[in-house]
């Protein structure tokens, strides 16, 4: 099912409303669709390499809002349809993360558990749920969503729009390895924002 759902979404690339597409998908995939915007930015981009900005930024919107509608999900109708998302990924109840998240070690694991999700393959839409769910703060979550969406999204544009073929061929082959590495890095960049925000709003 999901190789299918991959094929038609690569054709959408070509379709004229395609920049709507990539914001509808965007936006869904940030709660349900199993499918990530990479799928319709790259193909996009290599069509449109002067655009490479406004497809990243439809994306990184799409994705944020739709970020926020999992969150709302996860914190008013956990039971009632976040439970059945997660049933489709097969993941058991998220109950126990609650008691996780109170501490401080907690907030910190959870914002890079967010940035991870944020940038890598790891379905971004488990996050967003539970971040409802736990009342994860949703200063913190809007925030976190934006930066490591949007870095994810522009980053790639930005090397498809500037380099091509090439790169997407590097981006498809070495996307995990790629996306490990930097979230690797937004580890140590997820304890700064916390702590820098921790200290702002205190």
């Amino acid at each position: 099912m999901f190789k299918e759902l991959y094929n038609k979404t690569i054709q959408i690339a070509g379709h004229r409303k395609s920049k709507s597409i990539l914001g509808f998908i965007s936006f869904i995939e940030s709660f349900i669709f199993p499918i990530p915007p990479d799928v319709l930015i790259i193909p996009m981009t290599i069509a449109r390499k002067n655009e490479w900005i406004k497809i990243a930024f439809i994306a990184t919107l799409g994705s944020v809002l739709g970020a926020c509608l999992g969150y709302f999900i996860g914190y008013i109708f956990f039971n009632e349809i976040g439970l059945r998302i997660f049933e489709i990924y097969g993941v058991d109840n998220t109950s126990f993360l609650k008691e996780k998240v109170s501490s401080e070690g907690g907030v910190i694991a959870w914002i890079t558990l967010l940035a991870i999700a944020g940038f890598s393959p790891v379905p971004f839409k488990l996050l967003t749920i539970t971040s409802g769910f736990i009342h994860f703060n949703l200063f913190y979550f809007i925030i976190i969503s934006l930066l490591t969406r949007g870095s994810r999204f522009f980053l790639i544009a930005f090397l498809i729009g500037n380099f091509g073929n090439t790169m997407k061929k590097i981006i498809e082959k070495k996307l995990l390895k790629f996306s490990i590495l930097f979230s690797v890095i937004l580890i140590g960049f997820a304890f700064f924002i916390y702590k820098f925000l921790n200290n702002f709003i205190s």
